[in-house]
């Protein structure tokens, strides 16, 4: 989500679901929603069947949602950034974007430093020693404390100018090369895709793990995202960029601080650097740097006073900074895959930071050995801890490492000294709670029935856990006690706390008399929950555990329990169904669907209207009663607009096709930068990588409708595993001859990492490429088997093969483009 954030000013799904009914074009990429959201994919056949919507596949595997699509497209695994720019291309040279929205929406106007510059493959400030970038030359000119634009988009160093420049070489001709697409059916997706580049038109990009799973992943979603601010579709209904989440509640768990470098609500989690409360405040709080931004992030200080007064209670007073100092002050790369890397290698210094390497493990609802790139070394590290703590429905391969089959090359059981703790949890229908979906929506869900046996809810595990060692700590003191003995733990029933009253805490409440900023006659009386994040305050008279949520439990009752299907926009609203965050906000951006008047570019789909009064519509990304003018549409953002030109990147303020780090071939832009120069990798000896003489064949991974990741592989007879029973590796057909391997017979694949054998599958679904010339091969397999499971439904790990090499922004693994051969068994 670190890409939508950057760009848009949040990290989610823009639109929603239902809304996509409202697209005149849908651009699938990057994702295969009629099998892995076949639910939601319900939105798209409505859209078709209703508005006569154009449905445009762009997949290496011609899958069951190109089977429905009114035009696919074939692509090579990973050259998705040189197939959006070369639309991009054909978009500013044929006059297909919006104007008007760009030059009013966007930063196209913005003047960018003259000592920026992009040669051959690199863009100014690359240390080749340290393989980062110096982002000083990246700067805009700024006049005063504002940056200088040129409203006419003539000026050289604008964005508008440097991004027709840098997208120039992208010609049809060089998508063909780099992306084995014929040039004639990129040409027809460029026209249909561009269509929608005017206001009478709108359209939609959805995508899920295809673009997230890469070395180049935020790039890759940055440029989808590019193209729609280009093509005016962010802010819209029908039109946006729209994120599909893997699971139910993974958009919810990334919210509510899912990874190590945010805290709720996107917060930043301290560093070293930032030891007080002002210190991390005057770093975070960003400046505008255009006088009409909003520049909504200068409430940070309310929002973290709020998060601080949630988490240590009374004990968080001005006179102790709240409790900041009892924050945890990071100091490196605390992402799992640097964990694993720490835990294997067993150093004293960390790969990312200063302190010793883990000795322990907590994996709660994880199965890192399954999920994990290279899984020898995934085994291997956690044979070197001291113990683990499993928390999980069923046995996983992470709980039953030592159990590992022989090629897994892990030690024998009789010398893995891992002390291993199985924690039985209830399953997700044996629990309360929320789930966010997709598309921000807040959704309670009940408790079907209770969990079996021993078998716990996630809170009461947790508060267990807590409770024991805060009572460790009241008794025996040790290192900074107040950190633990500090936590607010204030809920009716301690050992298992109600989750409506979490809910409401982190939806905030008044401590003290708090009066509406936007609305004296408001007054909220200590203990009273609050509206919604507008109210909170930074002198510690309020709380909020996240910001994001704040209005989901008010007064009124739980939000995320509402049920009201009215719709009376008859654009998939639903505004009394749940709770959308921010705001109960449905579209995001919405001022972006509006002229410079105020008035919807199109009137029959309007998103937010200004009828001289307030904003009027869904509820509006803008302050309600701010006229037209004054704020730009993009308040999340210091400029106040959207970004084409995006200089907070760890690799590059435009994106730029990279090979994988397996590359297939030498990058035809700059062949002496193939790869992403910026990208991270590990480099122990359980850590290598292949070349393209040694294993010739571009390799990708999928999920199947029939199976739910790991779990479904535990069903005894369950149905699930009579429609899909096993492994299989999909082969073109043209490449099984060549390799003599006939349907249904067993082949090896094999990377530098490992061997895997399975099925083979022998298809027309993978299409022969032609890439700079010259044929090339895709093979593809899905990722649902494992060695953990009942009896007869086990099966290789995918992972065995992926590389453990990164996205250099969010760390996110490359598992969708590789190199392996493949040979008869």
């Amino acid at each position: 989500m670190a890409s939508l954030a950057a760009t848009l000013g949040r990290g989610a799904m823009t639109n929603g679901w239902v809304d996509i009914k409202n697209a005149d074009v849908i651009l699938a990429m990057g994702g295969n929603p009629a099998e892995n959201h076949p639910v939601g994919f319900k939105w798209f056949m409505e859209a078709k069947r209703n508005r006569n919507a154009r449905l445009v596949v762009v997949d290496p595997r011609f899958t069951r949602t190109a089977a429905v699509a009114d035009l696919y497209s074939p692509i090579r695994a990973g050259t998705d950034i040189a197939y959006l720019l070369g639309i991009i291309r054909y978009a500013l040279e044929n006059k297909r974007y919006h104007e008007d929205y760009v030059k009013l929406h966007t930063n196209a106007p913005l003047l960018v430093n003259p000592a920026f510059t992009f040669n051959d493959g690199l863009f100014s400030g690359f240390d080749p020693a340290k393989g980062e970038y110096a982002k000083d030359t990246w700067a805009y000119q700024l006049g005063g404390s504002f940056a200088k634009t040129d409203p006419t988009l003539q000026d050289p160093q604008c964005v508008f100018q440097l991004l027709k420049k840098h997208v120039e070489r992208y010609t049809p001709e060089m998508v063909e090369k780099i992306c084995g697409v014929p040039k004639e059916t990129f040409l027809k997706v460029a026209e249909v895709v561009t269509s929608t580049g005017n206001p009478e038109r709108a359209g939609t990009i959805t995508y899920a793990l295809g673009w997230t799973q890469h070395s180049t992943a935020v790039q890759i979603i940055r440029t989808g995202a590019m193209l729609q601010l280009l093509l005016g579709n962010v802010g819209r209904p029908g039109g946006g960029v729209n994120a599909f989440r893997g699971h139910s509640n993974i958009q919810g768990a990334t919210d509510t601080a899912g990874t190590f470098e945010i805290l709720p609500g996107y917060l930043k989690t301290p560093t070293g650097p930032w030891q007080s409360l002002k210190e991390y405040l005057d770093a975070n709080t960003p400046k505008p740097l255009e006088a009409a931004s909003m520049n909504y992030w200068q409430n940070t200080p309310k929002f973290m006073v709020s998060l601080l007064k949630a988490a240590y209670g009374k004990a968080a007073t001005k006179e102790n900074d709240f409790g900041y100092s009892w924050l945890p002050k990071v100091d490196g790369n605390y992402s799992w895959m640097y964990i694993f890397d720490d835990m294997y290698r067993g150093d004293t210094t960390r790969a990312g930071g200063k302190e010793p390497g883990p000795e322990a493990l907590i994996t709660f609802g994880m199965n890192p050995v399954g999920l994990g790139p290279n899984s020898k070394k995934m085994v291997a590290a956690l044979a070197k801890q001291k113990w683990m703590v499993v928390v999980e429905n069923v046995e996983t391969e992470t709980s039953i490492f030592w159990k590992a089959p022989k090629e897994y090359e892990g030690p024998p059981p009789s010398q893995v000294q891992t002390e291993v703790f199985l924690l039985p949890a209830a399953d997700f229908a044996e629990k309360d709670g929320t789930f966010t979906n997709s598309a921000r929506w807040l959704q309670w869900k009940w408790k079907a029935l209770d969990p079996p046996g021993q078998a716990k809810a996630d809170q009461e595990i947790l508060a267990r856990i807590f409770l024991a060692v805060r009572d460790l700590y009241q008794k025996e003191g040790g290192a900074l006690p107040e950190q633990v003995t500090s936590v607010s733990w204030d809920y009716t029933s301690p050992a298992s706390p109600d989750l409506g009253d979490v809910l409401k805490e982190m939806s905030g409440k008044a401590l003290a008399e708090v009066h509406d900023p936007n609305d004296k006659t408001k007054v909220h009386t200590a203990g009273q929950q609050l509206d919604g994040f507008g109210q909170l305050m930074d002198d510690g008279t309020t709380m909020c555990g996240n910001w994001l949520h704040s209005g989901v439990y008010t007064e009124a009752g739980n939000n995320a329990q509402r049920r009201n299907n009215a719709d009376p926009t008859g654009l998939g609203m639903f505004h009394n169904w749940a709770f959308s965050w921010p705001a109960n906000r449905r579209i995001m951006y919405n001022r972006a669907s509006a002229d410079a008047e105020g008035k919807p570019w199109d009137a029959k789909r309007p998103g937010i209207t200004w009828n001289g009064e307030k904003w009027v519509g869904d509820v509006p990304d803008m302050k309600p009663d701010a006229p037209p003018g004054t704020y730009g549409a993009f308040i999340m953002i210091p400029e106040g607009v959207a970004r084409l030109y995006a200089p907070t990147f760890n690799d590059g303020p435009f994106p730029e096709h990279y090979e994988a780090v397996e590359a297939a071939v030498v990058n035809p832009l700059h062949p002496g930068v193939t790869s992403n120069p910026a990208f991270k990798k590990f480099t122990s000896d359980k850590d290598v990588y292949g070349t393209k003489e040694d294993f010739p064949i571009v390799c990708t991974t999928y999920r199947l409708t029939e199976h739910f990741h790991y779990w479904t592989q535990h069903q005894h007879q369950g149905l699930l595993n009579e429609l899909q029973p096993g492994f299989f590796v999909e082969i073109p057909e043209g490449l099984a001859r060549e390799k003599g391997i006939e349907n249904g017979s067993k082949v090896k694949v094999t990377s530098a990492r490992g061997q895997i054998q399975g099925v083979a599958m022998v298809t027309r679904r993978l299409y022969p490429l032609k890439v700079d010339g010259k044929e090339m091969w895709q093979i593809g397999f899905p990722i649902h088997w494992g060695f953990a499971g009942d009896p007869g439904h086990t099966g290789p790990l995918a992972n065995m093969l992926t590389p453990s090499a990164m996205d250099p922004n969010t760390w996110t693994p490359e598992y969708k483009a590789f190199l392996v051969k493949l040979e008869k068994a």
